[in-house]
C-alpha cells in the first residue's frame, strides 16, 4: 500500500470513528439484523454513489451490516413496486426514492405498480440541479445553437436521460414546450450509462444532473443549468433563467420505508441521514450535490409541489 493510500485510509477510518461518536441514539431493539438498502437504478449513478458513501457510516452507527442492492428498471418503478408490495414495515428495509420520478410515474401510468402514498418518507437528503450536456466537440456551442437546430429539424436531435417520466425526462418535456421544439428523448436505466452514451455519440445531448457535468469535466460542454443562480461547481455555465427559459428543477434523492414503520425508527433513521450529510457534504458538495434534510410534512409537501410543477406534461 502506498503512503498516499495509507494516509487516505487512515483519514477515512478517522471520519467513520468521529461520525459514530456523534450518531443518533438507536431506537429500542432496533436494528436487530442487517439493513437492506435498495437502489432502484444501475450502479454508477448518483443514487449508487451516495449509498456507497453512506454504507460504512451506517454500519458503524447502527452496529449491523448494511447491504446495498441494485434493482434497476422502469425509471425506479420496478423496485418501488416490489418494495411497496413485499417489504416489512420494521425499518430493516429501506429504499432510495427520487422525485419527481416517484410522483410522476403513477400519474402517467395506471400500471406503475406503486402509489406515492404507499411509502413513509425518511428524508430527502440531497438535490442535483438538471443540466444540458453535449460532447466537447459538439457543433452546439450554446443552448441557443441546440434549440435552433432542434427547431429546424424536429425530432432529429436525440437527448438522453435516466428513464421515462423521471426528472431528466420531465425537464426535457418542459424545455421542449418552452422553446417550442421537438427532440427525441432516449431513456436509459439510470445515470450510470449516460457518460458512455454521450462520449460514444449514441445521443446528441443529455439532460442529466450537475454531478454528471462535474464528473465528466473537459470531455463535455455544459450548455445550461436549471438552478436559480449559477453553481459554484460550474461557474461558467449560464442558468436557463439567464437564457430566457423558466426552467428551474432537479432531482431530489432520499430514502423511504414501507407504510406502518414505527415512527421512532423513521425519526432515528432521519437523524442518521442528516448526520451523514454533515460528514459527507464536504466531499459531495464539490461533486455537484446540494445537501438537504427534508422530512415529515415538508417531505410530503415537496412531492405535492412536484406533482403540480410537472402535472401539465403528464396529462
Amino acid at each position: 500500500m502506498s503512503l498516499k493510500s495509507a494516509s487516505s485510509k487512515g483519514l477515512f477510518v478517522g471520519v467513520v470513528a468521529a461520525f459514530a461518536a456523534s450518531a443518533p441514539v438507536l431506537a429500542q431493539d432496533f436494528p436487530s439484523r442487517a439493513i437492506e438498502y435498495i437502489i432502484p437504478f444501475d450502479p454508477g449513478g448518483e443514487s449508487d454513489i451516495t449509498a456507497r458513501l453512506q454504507e460504512p457510516l451506517m454500519q458503524e452507527a447502527l452496529g449491523v451490516n448494511v447491504n446495498v442492492r441494485h434493482q434497476p428498471g422502469g425509471g425506479g418503478a420496478v423496485a418501488w413496486s416490489d418494495f411497496q408490495s413485499n417489504a416489512e414495515p420494521d425499518g430493516h428495509e429501506i429504499i432510495g426514492i427520487n422525485t419527481p420520478h416517484i410522483v410522476a410515474q403513477p400519474i402517467q401510468r395506471a400500471d406503475a405498480g406503486y402509489t406515492t402514498d404507499g411509502f413513509d418518507i425518511i428524508t430527502w437528503f440531497h438535490l442535483t440541479p438538471h443540466v444540458v450536456v453535449v460532447r466537447a466537440d459538439s457543433p452546439f456551442e450554446t443552448l441557443e445553437d441546440l434549440i435552433e437546430f432542434a427547431g429546424e429539424n424536429p425530432q432529429s436531435l436525440t437527448m438522453g436521460g435516466s428513464g421515462t417520466f423521471t426528472g431528466n425526462h420531465l425537464e426535457t418535456l418542459r424545455l421542449m414546450e418552452l422553446a417550442d421544439i421537438r427532440v427525441t428523448y432516449i431513456p436509459f436505466t439510470g445515470t450510470g450509462p449516460l457518460p458512455a452514451a454521450i462520449l460514444g455519440g449514441h445521443v446528441g445531448a443529455v439532460m442529466s444532473n450537475a454531478t454528471l457535468a462535474v464528473e465528466m469535466g473537459d470531455n463535455v460542454r455544459v450548455l445550461a443549468v436549471a438552478s436559480e443562480e449559477r453553481l459554484e461547481t460550474l461557474p461558467d455555465v449560464p442558468t436557463f433563467l439567464e437564457l430566457g427559459y423558466d426552467v428551474v428543477g432537479g432531482t431530489y434523492r432520499g430514502v423511504a420505508v414501507p407504510n406502518g414503520t414505527p415512527a421512532d425508527r423513521v425519526e432515528m433513521l432521519a437523524d442518521l441521514f442528516a448526520q451523514m450529510n454533515e460528514t459527507l457534504g464536504e466531499r459531495q458538495i464539490p461533486m455537484g450535490y446540494q445537501m438537504t434534510d427534508i422530512r415529515g410534512q415538508d417531505a410530503i409537501d415537496l412531492m405535492t409541489r412536484m406533482r403540480e410543477q410537472y402535472g401539465d406534461f403528464l396529462n
